[in-house]
């Protein structure tokens, strides 16, 4: 029996089916015309579900160690008890989106959890190649770990946290604070998470499914890395895929669908952490694309797995 869409999943995508037949993708290596694309419909997924009231928010211009200057936004439930805080990174594969286009989903997961968030607007791809948008969310931790008592931040219990590229730069965040002995962080939440650079072969089963393409993936690592994309020169910190010691990484909690690009570098990722003696709890939603619980946010699969992310935020 072949793969196939979860059929809920499949009914939220039909209305877009015929738009997305007739449109001619992007071609390979055209970062603009993915922003284009993308950013709208990221933010029409993001305003689709009510944004809660309950939530208010601060933003902060924070001076990076280049001495360039980005901005971070506190998400906070009104009343909420002080204690653990997440960093939190946005989807986009490195070369689009932007925090406003976040401001629903963060938001809903500080109401649904009563655990603030700092979202992090950090330089993207190919104007500001690695390291600097790493670079911008190690900052960004940081500010947020010296800012703690002012916030009401218990920092032992700082997590990170994001979506896709976001998700991979919450994984190679808890690798560069490892290695350089910087602020502690309590657990990572890797959704969907892009971690390998050398994902760009397609599989037949998959490629009927994908809404982030291997031609997406062509795009936007060569944009992030430069010439070395792919090669045997890639350091952990960009590609976490790339990881040889797991040793003293934080507690993971990682999902991905199964008709998703990233899915065997996800899988893969969770067995090294495991076999390393770091804690993972791994999903794989079957029937379940790239960016699901956006696309199908009423989908029983979704209505799961965001139950999981607001259980696991709250045992920060």
């Amino acid at each position: 029996m072949s793969l196939t869409l979860d059929p809920e999943i499949a009914a939220a995508l039909a209305p877009m089916a015929g738009a997305m037949a007739e449109a001619d993708p992007p071609a390979v290596g055209d970062v603009a015309a993915r922003r284009a694309m993308w950013e709208p419909i990221i933010g029409a997924a993001g305003t689709a579900q009510p944004i809660p009231a309950d939530v208010t928010t601060r933003e902060y211009d924070m001076t990076t160690d280049d001495g360039a200057r980005i901005t971070v936004r506190w998400y906070a439930k009104d009343g909420a008890t002080p204690g653990p805080a997440v960093l939190f990174h946005h989807g986009g594969g490195y070369i689009f989106g932007h925090i406003d286009l976040f401001d629903g989903p963060v938001s809903r997961y500080v109401s649904a959890s009563g655990v603030p968030m700092l979202s992090v607007e950090y330089r993207r791809a190919p104007e500001h190649p690695f390291p600097t948008p790493l670079e911008d969310a190690y900052a960004a931790l940081c500010w947020l770990h010296e800012r703690a008592p002012e916030l009401g931040v218990d920092r032992d219990r700082i997590g990170v946290m994001g979506d896709s590229a976001g998700g991979g730069m919450a994984a190679a965040l808890t690798i560069l604070a490892r290695d350089r002995g910087g602020p502690k962080i309590a657990r990572q939440i890797l959704i969907m998470p892009m971690l390998d650079d050398r994902t760009t072969t397609p599989d037949p089963h998959l490629e009927p499914y994908v809404l982030w393409s291997y031609d997406d993936n062509r795009t936007a690592w060569p944009a992030l890395l430069g010439e070395v994309a792919g090669g045997p020169d890639v350091p952990a910190t960009a590609a976490p895929a790339r990881l040889t010691d797991a040793t003293g990484l934080p507690p993971a909690y990682i999902e991905v669908g199964q008709l998703d690009v990233f899915r065997d570098e996800d899988t893969a990722y969770a067995t090294k952490l495991s076999q390393a003696g770091v804690q993972v709890e791994f999903h794989l939603h079957p029937g379940a694309p790239h960016e699901f619980d956006s696309i199908a946010f009423d989908s029983d699969v979704a209505r799961r797995a965001i139950a999981d992310r607001v259980r696991v935020l709250r045992s920060i």
